[in-house]
């Protein structure tokens, strides 16, 4: 016959065992249920308890691993590793949670809408204009997804030559949050930073887009040095990712189209605005033509003016002249009296020698006698 031992523990050690066994078997688990009892500790430690019809489970995660909103009633799976306390209590140590059933990720994304938007995450005077026409666009994608192949395709069509660099990365699943952080990361601290930074995935269901809800995430977005924009989803679709980045587009194609204009409309646009320009210049310089013509009319005419005023003032000045010459002074019936020296004679005496010129001759004479004029006597 065999013979059975029972194996004996001490209570270490039975908890110890079991935790082996759970580590063993299970190291971890995806468990889900209805949340009770949610409740946060010293901000640091989240404690709450995952139950159903019959049964709960107590479950356990930091805060800093809490990636997204979560209240008592919510549905959510929850992937943990199940251990026994010291305590002997069973308790799930959780890694990530995610909302389960339309109502629960709805009710989790307003929560954490809410919290951010508090915090000014998604206010408008923090978002920045992305560059006209960058040279150097960053891309956060999976270059498998139709989405970015659509990107490449339309940014090539729009404007070539662009460098597009890409950070491959998953976008829908475990970890992809996680990923898509550490691509940021790598673009924001580049020594050649990209000029935009552009995170894209294609349609899908909101359970599929639920990585863009990731708290971590969207506060990486916030915090990039570089702008970004997201196309992801349909036009309908709207993450938290999206309502953080500076600029959303509605799906990767119209991200390229709002990145790079597009080659040919730009021609157009300068054409046409060199053709404005040269109509422009050439209405200006007619103005300019009309206006140095009417300027040189002016001109004239002032200098027209100008020389019928001297012409008039020299005409006055010589019939002025002319009355004062001599000559015609004398044709009026007046002479001129000299002195023996040549003189105009001043004070006359009797016995002096003078000269009288008239218009007709020059007389010399004596004066035989001076009578003083009383008052004017006109013959």
């Amino acid at each position: 016959m065999l013979n059975n031992v029972t194996p004996e523990f001490s209570v270490s050690d039975a908890v110890a065992l079991f935790n082996q066994m759970f580590e063993t078997a299970t190291p971890t688990i995806t468990v889900v249920g209805e949340v009770a009892n949610f409740k946060v500790n010293h901000g640091k430690w989240v404690f709450f308890d995952m139950k159903d019809e019959e049964s709960s489970l107590g479950c356990f995660i930091s805060v800093f691993n809490l990636r997204t909103a979560v209240e008592d009633g919510m549905r959510v799976a929850v992937t943990a590793r199940p251990t026994v306390t010291k305590w002997g209590k069973l308790s799930l140590t959780v890694q990530s949670i995610q909302p389960i059933g339309e109502g629960s990720i709805k009710r989790a994304f307003e929560l954490l809408r809410t919290k951010l938007d508090t915090e000014g995450l998604f206010a408008l005077e923090r978002k920045r204009l992305l560059p006209k026409l960058p040279q150097r666009i960053g891309v956060i994608s999976s270059t498998e997804a139709a989405g970015y192949k659509d990107f490449v395709k339309i940014i090539d069509e729009r404007f070539g030559g662009l460098e597009i660099s890409v950070a491959i990365t998953q976008v829908q699943g475990s970890g992809a949050a996680e990923q898509i952080i550490a691509a940021l990361k790598f673009f924001n601290e580049s020594s050649d930073l990209p000029e935009v930074i552009a995170i894209l995935r294609g349609g899908g269901s909101r359970d599929d887009l639920a990585t863009f809800d990731d708290e971590p995430l969207v506060r990486a977005i916030a915090a990039s040095r570089v702008p970004i924009i997201t196309g992801i989803g349909h036009e309908i679709d709207m993450t938290l990712a999206d309502m953080a980045a500076d600029v959303r587009a509605s799906t990767p194609t119209n991200a390229a189209e709002i990145i790079v204009p597009n080659k040919r409309e730009i021609i157009a646009s300068a054409n046409a605005r060199l053709e404005n320009l040269i109509t422009k210049t050439e209405n200006h310089l007619g103005k300019i033509e009309i206006h140095i013509k009417n300027d040189q009319i002016n001109l004239v005419n002032r200098l027209d003016a100008i020389i019928e005023r001297i012409e008039n003032q020299a005409s006055s000045l010589l019939a002025t002249l002319k009355q004062l010459n001599p000559k015609t002074i004398l044709n009026r019936g007046y002479a001129i009296v000299r002195d023996a020296n040549g003189c105009t004679l001043g004070a006359p005496a009797t016995g002096d020698m003078v000269q009288i010129e008239t218009s007709k001759a020059v007389i010399d004479a004596e004066i035989k006698k001076v009578n003083k004029i009383q008052g004017s006597r006109l013959c």
